[in-house]
């Protein structure tokens, strides 16, 4: 386990000012410049500029020439809808027969923002499906508020319903995909997918057959309510995020006339799901201590365990939000910290 990361329970024991000192510059950097393109692209009339937000973040194509070990294509999994998925693979240089899991990865962006093709999100998974030999599957699903709640959550179902479909000789998944050893993973709204499509699969209404989720990964999962947390309060200056930019975004994606208490935002509230008869596989919840959203988070983390559910915690003092997706040490010790959890 990674010195920064800790299975516990965190307090504030540091200010935030002396924990911001010790972001390497490029961290900074990239997390002022995200800040500010959120910003510019968001309208007043709640739409979002999405030529200017192309300008802010640079997306990069599949490569299906190996690229630090991993290649890369895409493939639409619905024509009618244009969701795709960009599939990272492993080079198999020893046993070419090797089986290898798959990993269903579901970007951020507070549901409004971001792709599967961003440069970061694209080098993250590719880093992911090298370092724990796995087969990523990272979905692009519609963005609102052109397409309000549910449609990403419809999205990233069908997602698994392509890759429950997608073998013979026509298959377009390799042969070294394992669906039989499948994970889900989001980071920020896309931990937020893995809660909602992830209970959605558990219940068990539809047969996945081949597929079948071994656990879930929620990477700083984006949850929310009317109440205002003690770390909404106190980590106003933060990098990356601001509550007012995760208001937005809800009032974004949430259906017309619904409050931050609807039971997509607010799970573990008075309108969130009654889970406790469905058997979710186990849970990793991954934190940052200058995330404003963590106490949404932690008490994600206690609503699985008072639900009786397996759940596990890494808590990064250090890490901003989006964190795993920045250059520095903390996102590469966070791939090997998932290591544990990803093998059992």
């Amino acid at each position: 386990m990674a010195e920064d990361a800790k299975i516990m329970k965190p307090e504030y024991q540091q200010g935030v000012e002396e924990i911001r000192k010790t972001l390497p510059r490029r961290v900074k950097w990239i997390c002022w410049f995200v800040k500010q393109g959120s910003y510019f692209t968001r309208r007043s009339d709640g739409t979002v500029n999405r030529g200017l937000a192309s300008w802010f973040l640079h997306s990069v194509p599949a490569n299906e020439t190996p690229d630090r070990g991993v290649y890369s294509r895409d493939a639409v999994i619905d024509p009618l809808t244009g969701v795709w998925v960009r599939l990272f693979i492993p080079v198999l240089e020893d046993d070419k027969s090797e089986k290898l899991p798959v990993v269903v990865y579901f970007h951020g962006g507070g549901f409004c923002m971001l792709s599967a093709a961003q440069e970061n999100y694209d080098l993250f998974c590719r880093r992911l499906a090298k370092r724990r030999r796995v087969v990523v599957v990272s979905v692009e699903y519609r963005l609102a508020p052109e397409h309000k709640f549910p449609v990403a959550y419809e999205d990233c179902y069908a997602a698994l319903l392509w890759l429950r479909n997608d073998h013979g000789e026509s298959s377009f998944l390799p042969r070294c995909a394992d669906v039989s050893r499948c994970f889900l993973m989001g980071e920020s709204a896309g931990g937020n997918i893995v809660h909602h499509v992830g209970c959605r699969v558990a219940e068990g209404k539809e047969d996945l057959t081949p597929l079948k989720i071994l656990g879930h990964v929620l990477i700083q999962p984006f949850f929310g309510g009317e109440e205002r947390t003690p770390s909404e309060l106190a980590l106003t200056d933060v990098p990356l995020i601001s509550v007012d930019a995760c208001d937005w975004s809800w009032k974004a994606f949430l259906p017309e006339g619904a409050n931050r208490d609807h039971p997509a935002a607010n799970v573990v509230g008075y309108g969130g799901a009654e889970i406790s008869a469905v058997q979710l596989p186990k849970s990793l919840v991954v934190i940052g201590g200058l995330d404003t959203l963590r106490d949404w988070q932690l008490r994600y983390f206690d609503y699985l365990k008072k639900m009786k559910k397996e759940v596990e915690l890494l808590f990064y003092e250090n890490g901003v939000h989006g964190f795993p997706l920045m250059p520095y040490d903390l996102s590469s010790s966070f791939l090997d910290d998932i290591s544990d959890f990803m093998q059992r």
